[in-house]
């Protein structure tokens, strides 16, 4: 049994609020339904094939094109997971959501599943191994929260086909980091040594995340309407999404992991292996202050997929394009693949990891108590037109 951690990168999680069982139930309570791509992306279960690896460089497959790259270009295809995402809805009707809601008296108790994708390739490359447990738990504590949930636990998978003990360490001690950041308890978790499956030196991880809401507190974007403000909370980097693609350029571009990052001034491996931030504190904290409607974590998807998630029928949003810092790693990313600004938004934060929908009262409050160690940014607001445009 090892330490336990919730990773996601492209997973799309379909949360939806669960009928209590009975004694004599046969119907099997529905938390959450994950659906991971290997690197990460919101929908669809895939098999992406390696990029070879020499000297942490990261060579590029034969045949791949050295212009406008795209996230389908790696494997990975957004619309045939939405696809999917709405089969399963006829399936298990009522979810839909960042988090699985299941009734316990007053309260909600929410639930997130996850994993880290693709991202623990760069993992190997690099010998970081640290953080990206946190990231595992960012992941899924940052998409329970988007109900207002407090996280209450978390448990980990970590599985390889050789345990390296000082490596599964390294990575449990990032899950314990980042269980102590989202305020929540490591209850377990399992180790499984499975000979054959995994490349020497290669794990994967995945975790879930239990919070907890009071019914009458849920937040669920019912109430949002148009002229409602966007509030959006700065990023770290690429988080956990993306990855496939994030490789591929990397491939193509030339640089090696050790090398500066163009217009930054880390290496390209620090930028890339930043952890994910954990928003748990700071988004329960502006929640207790009332005004709040909806909450997106802005993962796989990016802007144009999970901003939408959480609004009524027939609402949309309008982005202001420079409103906020982005980062020197999505500026290098789009350059070196040449990337359309369209399939930016589509894949990365672009360096915000989570928008919170409040009344212009709350957003006027929020903007005034904003430090430079509490960033907040108005990136947009609700409108009347369906979907995300940008201005």
């Amino acid at each position: 049994m090892t330490t336990g951690a919730c990773g996601a990168d492209l997973s799309r999680c379909l949360g939806g609020i669960a009928a209590p069982l009975t004694p004599n139930s046969n119907r099997a309570a529905i938390f959450t339904h994950a659906l991971r791509t290997p690197n990460n992306g919101h929908s669809r279960a895939l098999t992406l094939s390696s990029s070879t690896h020499n000297n942490s460089k990261v060579t590029a497959a034969a045949g791949s094109s050295t212009q406008g790259l795209t996230y389908k270009d790696t494997g990975v295809d957004i619309d045939a997971g939405s696809e999917l995402v709405r089969r399963i809805a006829k399936m298990a009707p009522g979810i839909g959501g960042f988090g699985g809601l299941f009734p316990l008296g007053d309260s909600y108790l929410v639930a997130g599943t996850d994993g880290v994708g693709t991202k623990v390739m760069l993992a190997f490359e690099t010998g970081i191994h640290d953080t990206i447990g946190i990231d595992l738990v960012a992941m899924s504590v940052n998409d329970i929260v988007t109900s207002g949930a407090k996280p209450l636990f978390f448990l980990d998978y970590f599985a390889t086909g050789h345990l390296d003990v000082d490596v599964a360490e390294q990575v449990i001690k990032g899950i314990v980091e980042g269980c102590k950041q989202s305020d929540c308890a490591l209850l377990g978790g399992e180790t499984a040594e499975m000979p054959g499956l995994y490349k020497e030196g290669e794990y994967d991880l995945s975790g879930c995340a239990v919070g907890i809401v009071k019914k009458d507190s849920v937040i669920n974007g019912k109430n949002i309407t148009a002229g409602d403000v966007l509030i959006g909370l700065p990023s770290s980097g690429v988080h956990s999404n993306g990855f496939s693609l994030v490789r591929r350029v990397l491939a193509q571009s030339g640089l090696s992991l050790k090398d500066q990052l163009p217009g930054g001034n880390v290496t390209v491996a620090e930028a890339l292996m930043a952890p994910t931030v954990i928003y748990v504190k700071q988004v329960l904290d502006l929640v207790s202050k009332g005004g709040v409607k909806g909450i997106a974590h802005i993962t796989g998807g990016g802007f144009t997929d999970n901003i939408p998630r959480i609004f009524p029928e027939g609402l949309g949003a309008t982005i202001y394009k420079d409103s906020w810092d982005v980062l020197p790693v999505f500026k290098w990313l789009q350059e070196a693949g040449k990337i359309e600004d369209s399939e930016m938004r589509r894949t990365f934060n672009m360096g915000i990891g989570m928008v919170l929908v409040v009344s212009p009262d709350t957003a006027d409050r929020i903007l005034e108590n904003r430090s430079e160690t509490n960033k907040v940014y108005r990136i947009g607001e609700v409108t009347n037109c369906n979907g995300v445009s940008f201005s």
